[in-house]
Parts: structure tokens; C-alpha cells; sequence
């Protein structure tokens, strides 16, 4: 892999950012952060805090019999744990799916100069899918629509960011990158924290004398996060301009595939950090979004949190994520993204280890050492983002995002499989953490061998 410190060649270092001099206006970059904002409800409250972790992998989705029998039983235990292997199985499968078209999707929207486009459609289904939700009810039989819809979203969800990521250089410079990039991934974690405040809220509520039966609070918290995304997700449509065409001729969906294999081929030859970042960081992003996936899921699951209680430390994780990655915008500009990512990546394992090998003492070591992580889990993906706006090739910058989109959902699979099978041999969903650190892991590995060239 390439040589740090070494005279960069010029093919290596691209980026469709603005100039430094460029001055952009401060109404584009918030356009641009809010779309995180808008869509962080589906990541906060139905994928990781509450719907899933508290709903859809809960007794009301085992068989009555078994569910009868009680949380101590050895059956009711395996059965909670089949509910969040199968979860897993949803996210690998949704994986696949955007493996296989965020990259065209993405060399598509470059060539005609219609990322937005492909954004709006994509974040239409997510609202859509989220909204949907509400149809699930509390009973085994509608799990498979509840993991399905989630899947969907999944995909719609990474479809869509391949297109806003590509956005970033029309509301950032070269010298701000980083600091833009931490400011969307802010302000997402900051919507996280109101859209599970008022969660909490209603929860402590009662729901106001609603009838909640039936899994009717969850329902309405899906169609709630599908207005939420309505309601902020459209200023970037407005204020942000499309980058334009990159004048290439426009092939058909399925030649895409011949000119991305042509195009990875050319990427290997005069650009080849960011192929290997590509490779490298796919593996750890697989490993965070095991983090997302599952973190709430090990609260109820292993550490007996009550909904209220995982709903709390929702917000503390989300307000701990958000502060530090904002801050971590700044750091990354000053230092640089790999090194950032570098030791946010080991104060992620270091933490994830604790939790495993100190769950016995109860909710509080999940409380600390849950929180550690959230403190570096945000600066991965905002330094992430950032490094690779730096080494993207200038207008293809929709095709290496939607790249960055299916070489994690290519390596997606890993942590879902280590996750399960981790479960699978235990009997606990406690050691499917062990399955998620190792991924993180290999990612570290991985990136310690990409040496990105000084600008």
C-alpha cells in the first residue's frame, strides 16, 4: 500500500471540493448538515434506541408458550436471541443490495448531473419505509414484515447518503472539509437527542391516555420519525446546487457496470490510496455499524434495561457522540483524518472489550464504557467522510461515494455473521460483542497499511 511521507503523486490526492478561496455560504452548509438531522430519527429511534431494541426483538414477536415460560428460562433466552439473529440476517441481506447499486447509482447521477435527484427518490422511500412501520403489530407473525421494511430502509438509507456524501464538495473547501463533514455528523447526533427526548417524554407521559396496546406506541413513533424527516429533510433540495454533469456519455444501468469495473481498474493505477482506503475502511465501518445495529438490542437483551432506560442512554450516547464529533472536525483539519480515525478506532475496542469482559458487574460498566465509545464511534464517520472527499477523483465523486457505500455493504456481512454466529455458539447475545470488536479490529489493521500521502 502507499508510502506515507513520501511526494504524493498527483492522481493520488483528487478532491471535487471548492477551492480555498472559495466562500460558501453559510446557508448552503446548514442546508446541506440538516439532511443528517432529518434522517437521523430512522438510525437513533428505529434502528438502534427503540423500535428495534425495544420492540421488534421483544417477547412480543416469540411464541406465547415460550414467552410464558419467563426471562429466566433457557428457551425464552434462545429465542430472544433468534429475534436478533434474524434482525442480522435483514441488515446482511439489505447489504447485498446496496453492494450491488450504490456504485452505478452513483456513476449514474455523476454523468447526468442529477445527484439530488437520486437523493430525493432515495430519501422518499426511507420516509415511505419508516412510515410503514406502523403497520407492524405486537405478534410473531408480523416479524418478518417489521425486519423487511427495516431492511428496505436500510437500503434506501445508504443509498441515499452515497448521494449527500457526494454533496460535500459543494458546501466545503479543502481547508474545511473536515469541519463541515463534523458539523453534518453533529447535527445528526444532536436530532438523535431530541427525537429520543421526546420519546422519553411521551413515554413518561403515558402517551397522554393513548391506548398503547397492540405495540401502538412503537407504530407511532415510526410514522412520527417519517414527518421528522419530511419536515427538515427538504432545505438541501432548495439551497444546495447540483454540482452539473461531468460530461461523460451516459451509458445504460447495466454497461454501468462495465465502465465501474473499467473505472476501479484506472482507480488501481493512478489513484490507488483511495482504492485501499476504500478496502480498509469498508472493513471498520462494517464494525460501527455493528455498534448501531446492535448496541441497544445488548442493553434490553443482556443488561436488562427497561424502555425508559435505553431511551436515556439513547440521548447521553447521542449527546456524547454529537459534542465530540463537532469537536473532532476541528481536530481532523488540524491532524488529519487517518490519525483520527487511528485512535478513535482503538478507543472503540478498548471500550467494546470492557463491556464484554466486565458485563458482570451490571448496567453501570454498560453505562461507562458504552458511553467511552459513542465518544469516538463520531469522529470515525465524520473523518471517514472527510478523508475521502480529500482523495476522491474531481467528478466522480457520486461513483466513489456510492463506491465507499458497497465496499462496506460488500464487507457488511462480516459483522452480522460474527454477531450470530458468536450467539449461535453461546446461547447469549452478551458475546456477540466480541464479534463486532473483531471486525473493528481488522479494520484498524487494515487502515494502519494505507498511508495517505501528505497534500
Amino acid at each position: 500500500m502507499s508510502a506515507e511521507g513520501g511526494a504524493p503523486d498527483g492522481a493520488e490526492i483528487m478532491t471535487g471540493t471548492t477551492t480555498p478561496e472559495a466562500r460558501i455560504p453559510r446557508r448552503r452548509v446548514a442546508a446541506w448538515a440538516l439532511w443528517d438531522w432529518a434522517t437521523q430519527p430512522f438510525n437513533s429511534v428505529i434502528v438502534t434506541f427503540v423500535f428495534t431494541a425495544l420492540y421488534l426483538t421483544s417477547e412480543s414477536f416469540i411464541d406465547p408458550e415460550i414467552a410464558a415460560l419467563g426471562e429466566d428460562h433457557p428457551a425464552y433466552e434462545l429465542a430472544l436471541a433468534g429475534l436478533t439473529s434474524g434482525l442480522g440476517l435483514a441488515g446482511t441481506l439489505a447489504g447485498v443490495l446496496v453492494a450491488l447499486l450504490a456504485p452505478v447509482l452513483g456513476q449514474q447521477a455523476d454523468t447526468a448531473g442529477r445527484r439530488k435527484r437520486w437523493l430525493a427518490v432515495a430519501t422518499g422511500v426511507l420516509t415511505i419505509v419508516t412510515a410503514a412501520l406502523y403497520f407492524v403489530e405486537a405478534a410473531p407473525s408480523y416479524f418478518v414484515l417489521g425486519v423487511g421494511l427495516i431492511a428496505i430502509g436500510l437500503v434506501a438509507n445508504e443509498l441515499a447518503g452515497a448521494q449527500y456524501n457526494s454533496l460535500i464538495g459543494q458546501v466545503s473547501t479543502p481547508r474545511t472539509v473536515g469541519r463541515v463533514s463534523g458539523l453534518g455528523w453533529g447535527l445528526g447526533y444532536v436530532g438523535g437527542i431530541v427525537a429520543l427526548v421526546i420519546v422519553v417524554v411521551a413515554d413518561a407521559s403515558d402517551w397522554w391516555g393513548l391506548d398503547t396496546s397492540n405495540g401502538m406506541a412503537y407504530r407511532l413513533i415510526a410514522v412520527g420519525a417519517a414527518l421528522w424527516t419530511i419536515a427538515f429533510g427538504w432545505p438541501i433540495f432548495v439551497f444546495v446546487p447540483e454540482p452539473g454533469a461531468t460530461g461523460r456519455e451516459k451509458v445504460g444501468f447495466l454497461a454501468g457496470y462495465g465502465r465501474l469495473w473499467r473505472d476501479i481498474m484506472r482507480l488501481w493505477r493512478d489513484a490507488r490510496t483511495t482504492l485501499w482506503f476504500l478496502v480498509a475502511s469498508a472493513i471498520y465501518r462494517d464494525g460501527l455499524a455493528g455498534v448501531f445495529a446492535y448496541g441497544a438490542v445488548i442493553a434490553a437483551v443482556s443488561f436488562g434495561f427497561g424502555s425508559t432506560e435505553v431511551m436515556i442512554f439513547g440521548v447521553a450516547a447521542n449527546l456524547t457522540a454529537g459534542l465530540a464529533t463537532m469537536a473532532a472536525g476541528i481536530i481532523d483539519d488540524k491532524i488529519g483524518p487517518r490519525t483520527l480515525i487511528l485512535w478513535s478506532l482503538g478507543g472503540m475496542i478498548v471500550a467494546g472489550l470492557a463491556v464484554v469482559v466486565f458485563h458482570g458487574i451490571g448496567p453501570m460498566i454498560f453505562w461507562v464504557a458504552g458511553l467511552v465509545l459513542c465518544l469516538f464511534v463520531g469522529p470515525v464517520q465524520s473523518a471517514s467522510r472527510s478523508l475521502l472527499a480529500r482523495v476522491a477523483p474531481a467528478g466522480k465523486e457520486g461513483e466513489i461515494f456510492g463506491l465507499y457505500a458497497t465496499t462496506g455493504r460488500a464487507a457488511s456481512w462480516m459483522a452480522p455473521l460474527l454477531w450470530t454466529v458468536t450467539i449461535a455458539a453461546t446461547g447469549a447475545t452478551i458475546w456477540g460483542v466480541l464479534g463486532i470488536i473483531a471486525v473493528i479490529v481488522v479494520g484498524f489493521v487494515a487502515l494502519l497499511l494505507v498511508k495517505i500521502p501528505t497534500r
